[in-house]
């Protein structure tokens, strides 16, 4: 009896899945690597985040890629052609998040939850892994032309006395450099998604609500790949940081 019952159960476990009977989607995560190109401990990192993004090795996760290059490194030999003081704003808000003596480079942040040295592959795997087991929300994208529609539903709970703001980012992908001066000095790196353009353009109120939408028209420039851009969009709370819901999508593949 204790035979049949084994081989009843071995044989439900290996038929196909029935119709309609679909996998959870998998959970967006949100990977920011502050970079110089003026570093060189950085191309590693670079090289990692574009690794991760490649083969997606964390089982329920999407991992969307966010290279924030940073403006500190500018007078010290070579000015990064990405940098951005905005984005050296964005990492000292997390200065103050992880209570740390200081900024550096490279550094990772994962869903605004974790930081750690941008090369460390294990502790990037391990954070994204612990990351996609929280609770997130819902995030749905659509474009029209350089019209950008963000909408959120199903949002966790704002921490207290916190708000959540509604985020989106353009980000372009195999994007090379020659460096002829500096720490880098004639090499040619490559780098992760660099972000071209990152604006808030909406908050959720800090009184219950999970959803929320908001609307942006992004200034594309000329000079950039249009078929190696994407919008990522996400809702990130203003003091706590934790990024609650993400989502991405490639500029060509959006909707029209």
């Amino acid at each position: 009896m204790m035979r049949r019952l084994t081989l009843i159960v071995v044989a439900v476990l290996l038929l196909p899945p029935r119709a309609g009977v679909h996998a959870a989607p998998p959970t967006p995560v949100i990977l920011e690597l502050f970079t110089s190109e003026g570093c060189a401990d950085c191309p590693p990192a670079d090289t990692l985040l574009d690794a991760l993004v490649a083969s997606q090795p964390i089982a329920g996760a999407e991992i969307i890629a966010l290279g924030q290059h940073v403006d500190y490194w500018d007078g010290l030999g070579w000015k990064d052609r990405f940098s951005s003081a905005a984005l050296t704003k964005r990492q000292q808000l997390y200065q103050t998040r992880f209570n740390r003596e200081s900024i550096y480079t490279p550094q990772m942040v994962v869903d605004g939850r974790s930081e750690f040295v941008g090369s460390d592959a294990n502790a990037a795997r391990h954070a994204v892994a612990k990351t996609v087991t929280a609770a997130h929300g819902v995030v749905s994208i659509e474009v029209d032309g350089t019209r950008v529609g963000v909408a959120v539903s199903d949002l966790p709970r704002v921490g207290r006395g916190d708000r959540a703001d509604i985020i989106v980012a353009v980000t372009e992908s195999g994007l090379t450099t020659n460096v002829k001066r500096g720490e880098n000095h004639g090499k040619t790196l490559t780098h992760a998604p660099v972000v071209r353009y990152l604006a808030t353009i909406g908050t959720i109120a800090a009184d219950g609500a999970t959803s929320g939408s908001a609307h942006v028209d992004i200034p594309l420039d000329s000079a950039w790949r249009r078929d190696r851009l994407a919008v990522v969009a996400f809702v990130q709370e203003l003091r706590g940081r934790t990024i609650l819901a993400a989502a991405s999508v490639p500029l060509e593949n959006a909707h029209p």
